[in-house]
């Protein structure tokens, strides 16, 4: 396949070209799949750059509101933003592996801090724990994890984290009962105590999205699920690109994809990319576009291998976890990178020569960004400034 018809596809199915243009946020995260959730600011900029029109309070109430979209643990233990008919997938597909591993590193953190005498007590012991968390979000609707760790005794207990390291820590069981609770689809991360940008979450019950709690689809067909709806939004990719993406083992992947039965297709440039057996017609060119997107964006975290969208600016667009900053895009590849400068303005800079009508649509797009960053400055808190931040900040 050729990697003009790549970007014909990224383009429509991320919601980026100008007339593909999402109506809400929740049309946003659904095709998608789910919207990067790690950076609060990178959920609400990567919505509404793929809108029509809207603003900050749009996405906050299909947040907190409507509550039509809800933050849970997923791919690669990170963060994402979906819609609640998508979330069920996700949680049997991913985070429910995830909360087996949680629960059993808590029950050997809690072991080593002495809670029982046994590891029947230490179990006991947790379930209590459990109980007291629910009962105080279920009472309280939305607190804090210092509120939930001031609710009881045993929620105050502090556990040594990498002991014996030279970045051993402490951390009190609230703190790592929420991270567990939220894997196992009971407990949700709500509205930001501060501004839209803010990392400190409120906590709430799941019930107040899902009354009756999430379905809980089997695991197997739940991952066979969300490898179809990767492949209609990202394919083609490859098997490796799935991998990463999912945060699957190699077996997991083999199996999931003997389930689809994908169609193979030779990539320009190299490689083997997947097809749903039902999406080989060609997509149409769209008119030129340009957008500005935000660190952590879903698009540019959605492959493993980037080369046909990212050429070589990886260096300068990446931190040294693998964690992408604010992009600029041209026609479906990554052209450069944004950053605010100490004012506040949005500054871009190009990494490569793309013609005045790349540069006029980029400017176009950041007048159409500018203005939902009014007051408002973004900072590379759960991640490592890219070397392009550093100098666009300085």
């Amino acid at each position: 396949m050729e990697t003009a018809e790549r970007r014909a596809r990224l383009a429509r199915r991320h919601r980026l070209a100008a007339e593909s243009r999402a109506d809400d946020p929740v049309e946003v995260a659904r095709d998608l799949v789910a919207l990067h959730g790690t950076d609060s600011s990178s959920v609400h900029l990567g919505a509404l750059v793929r809108m029509k029109a809207g603003g900050v309070a749009d996405v906050e109430r299909a947040l907190y509101e409507d509550r039509s979209l809800l933050r849970l643990l997923g791919m690669r233990r990170t963060v994402f933003v979906t819609s609640l008919d998508v979330a069920p997938v996700i949680q049997a597909a991913c985070s429910r592996a995830l909360a087996a591993r949680e629960r059993r590193l808590l029950l050997q953190l809690l072991s080593a801090a002495g809670v029982a005498a046994d590891a029947a007590g230490t179990e006991e012991w947790l379930a209590g724990a459990e109980r007291a968390a629910l009962d105080a979000l279920e009472a309280g609707g939305e607190i804090t994890a210092a509120e939930l760790a001031a609710a009881d005794p045993r929620l105050s207990t502090e556990l040594v984290l990498s002991k014996g390291k030279s970045y051993e820590g402490w951390q009190k069981v609230a703190s790592r009962l929420l991270l567990l609770l939220a894997a196992e689809g009971l407990a949700v991360r709500g509205r930001p105590r501060g501004s839209w940008t803010s990392h400190q979450y409120r906590w709430s019950p799941l019930t107040r999205w899902c009354p009756d709690g999430l379905p809980e689809p089997d695991t197997r067909d739940a991952e066979t699920e969300l490898a179809r709806r990767w492949l209609r939004t990202f394919g083609p990719g490859t098997a490796d690109d799935l991998r990463w993406w999912t945060g699957w083992t190699k077996t997991q992947v083999k199996r999931v994809l003997a389930e689809l039965r994908p169609v193979e297709a030779d990539l320009e440039g190299g490689g083997t990319g997947l097809l749903l057996a039902d999406d080989l017609d060609p997509t149409p060119a769209p008119a030129p576009w340009a957008a500005l997107l935000p660190a952590l964006d879903s698009t540019p975290m959605g492959w493993h291998a980037r080369d046909w969208y990212l050429g070589e600016h990886a260096l300068r667009l990446f931190d040294r976890a693998g964690n992408i900053g604010p992009s600029l895009w041209w026609n479906g590849r990554i052209v450069g990178g944004w950053a605010q400068d100490a004012t506040g303005e949005i500054v871009c800079r190009f990494l490569e020569d793309v013609g005045r009508d790349a540069e006029a649509a980029v400017r176009t797009e950041a007048e159409r960004l500018a203005p939902l960053l009014t007051g408002v400055r973004l900072t590379a808190r759960t991640r490592g400034k890219t070397w392009l931040e550093e100098e666009l900040t300085a």
